[in-house]
């Protein structure tokens, strides 16, 4: 199997994974041969990247982190929770609604945090190719598994997990009451709506320390999920260690996902060049032990990857290290511009004196 960009796809080319639905229903299928047809509707859903057959690596595969059946629950339980508050009017009874959804959303939130803790693999969440209807759903649950990713490097105990994977799951909860046009807009926003979007943290805090259920910690990640260490952040401009720890993490696992989803204005970003944002940011906007720990968490070159190593050979990511993300193991195809009729693997945790300097996902 190989990774590669939709926007390089030709007819004939088989999908090596199925692309499902937010319910989990298989929208386009493993093995069927692609048409123009099928190619355009991938790129109009928004899929970015996707797992092809190559018979050069069609022993390699790619495995999920997190149980397919888990993560479709926790989204059909952010989606129904949202918009029962949306569709509520406010008072005891959103709040009493809100509560019986709460205890589904901790459940699911315990169960991320024995998956993620019993896993000895680097977490990935691009092995699985989902299509999703709204992006603050899928977004709430990926930011709360790389959350939950990020603390566990960290050493947090079990009872910190939880109260972590609750405030990511509930971190943008306050876009329910944005108006739709302005949350799902595809352009530029202008200073005025951008103003009104920030406020999302704000209505998000004061639901969630209404109701009595919800650590105050949990709705505190809701309002300063988008501060930042030197103060340039929203809606406060707090300053290190203003901001609460659980609210730090969250801001390097949000602005990850964020970069790494495909939106309307702009295609997903690769691990990697997300990563490097968040380096950009270390020390001033985001914890630099925290984006070194997050960078040992997951998944930086997924398995798949066409990548070229400093000394010219190319190959694909075959496996991973634990800890150690940025020295996956690769199967070498090509060297000294040849394409080999014995691929061999490189551990690059073993081979110190080389790194992989390019990445591709164009299909050659």
């Amino acid at each position: 199997m190989k990774l590669v960009a939709v926007e390089s796809l030709s007819p004939g080319v088989c999908l090596s994974k199925s692309i499902y639905n937010e319910q989990g229903h298989i929208l386009v299928k493993k093995g069927i041969a692609l048409t123009t047809t099928v190619i355009n509707r991938l790129k109009i859903l928004g899929i970015s990247y996707v797992y092809i057959q190559d018979d050069r690596t069609q022993d390699i595969d790619a495995y999920s982190s997190i149980p397919s059946e888990a993560r479709n629950r926790a989204m059909n339980t952010i989606r129904d929770s949202f918009l029962k508050l949306k569709n509520q009017p406010s008072g005891r009874k959103q709040i009493s609604l809100f509560e019986q959804s709460l205890r589904d959303i901790t459940e699911i939130t315990d169960e991320f945090v024995r998956d993620l803790t019993d896993n000895d693999d680097v977490f990935s969440l691009l092995t699985d190719v989902y299509v999703y209807d709204n992006y603050v759903f899928s977004h709430s649950v990926n930011v709360t598994l790389y959350a939950l990713a990020l603390g566990i490097e960290l050493g947090m105990s079990q009872k910190e997990l939880e109260k972590l994977g609750v405030g990511g799951m509930l971190h943008d909860v306050g876009k329910m009451f944005i108006p739709n046009e302005i949350l799902n807009k595809p352009g530029k926003l202008t200073n005025e709506e951008f103003s009104i979007i920030k406020k999302h943290t704000t209505y998000g805090f004061e639901l969630l320390r209404e109701i009595p259920s919800v650590s105050i910690i949990s709705a505190y990640c809701a309002r300063q999920h988008h501060e930042r260490l030197d103060g340039t952040g929203y809606p406060y401009g707090l300053k290190e260690d203003q901001i609460h720890y659980f609210s730090k993490v969250l801001a390097i696992a949000d602005v990850y996902d964020a970069v790494t989803s495909h939106r309307i204005y702009r295609k997903a970003m690769l691990p990697h060049e997300a990563l490097e944002i968040l380096y950009a940011g270390a020390g001033t906007h985001f914890d630099r032990e925290m984006v070194e720990a997050f960078r040992k968490a997951i998944t930086i070159y997924p398995i798949g990857l066409s990548v070229t190593l400093s000394d010219g050979r190319k190959g694909i990511v075959s496996g991973q290290n634990k800890g150690l993300s940025d020295r996956p193991i690769v199967r070498v195809l090509e060297e000294n511009q040849i394409k080999l009729t014995e691929p061999y693997h490189v551990d690059l945790k073993e081979q110190v004196d080389i790194v992989i300097t390019a990445s591709e996902t164009t299909i050659s």
